[in-house]
């Protein structure tokens, strides 16, 4: 018997999760409607980054609540909303190699400052297990730090 005030109002994120050993999994995170720190709609990057070791997924085929633990993912892409609202200024060109023979070229767009704004800095953020890079046609992807071999940053040519 479910009891309604144990529920939590989430929002259903759709999302592809690459999972090790699993491979490919289609489903969806949940997500809160807004963060404790700020007025804002959580993001995936919030729940991957977030100190519980496992992440709640409903996977469509075949259609199941699975509890992943967080170690296991490889990487998530999703659908960017709005890039244009939702884009810093600059932008890290990269690539990105990963243990499973992967490669990812993206960006990284983060406020930081000047002295700050390498692809080093990025990956070393020590709380952030997880970090976000733009793809081509409007796709985040959110990459599990664990799984990174080797990362190239380049710098954007004016």
């Amino acid at each position: 018997m479910q009891h309604a005030s144990l529920q939590i109002s989430k929002k259903r994120k759709q999302v592809a999760l690459w999972v090790y050993p699993e491979g490919r999994v289609l489903g969806a995170l949940f997500v809160s409607h807004h963060t404790k720190r700020a007025r804002r709609e959580e993001e995936p990057l919030d729940v991957l980054n977030h100190p519980a070791p496992f992440v709640v997924v409903r996977c469509h085929l075949p259609d199941e609540i699975r509890f992943y633990n967080k170690a296991a993912i490889v990487r998530i892409e999703y659908a960017e909303e709005d890039p244009a609202a939702l884009a810093p200024p600059a932008s890290l060109p990269c690539q990105l190699h990963l243990m499973d023979g992967s490669l990812i070229v993206a960006s990284i767009r983060q406020h930081r400052p000047p002295a700050r704004s390498r692809l080093y800095d990025g990956l070393n953020v020590a709380d952030e297990r997880f970090v976000k890079v733009h793809l081509e046609g409007g796709t985040i992807c959110l990459i599990n730090k664990s799984y990174i071999v080797a990362g190239v940053g380049f710098t954007e040519q004016a």
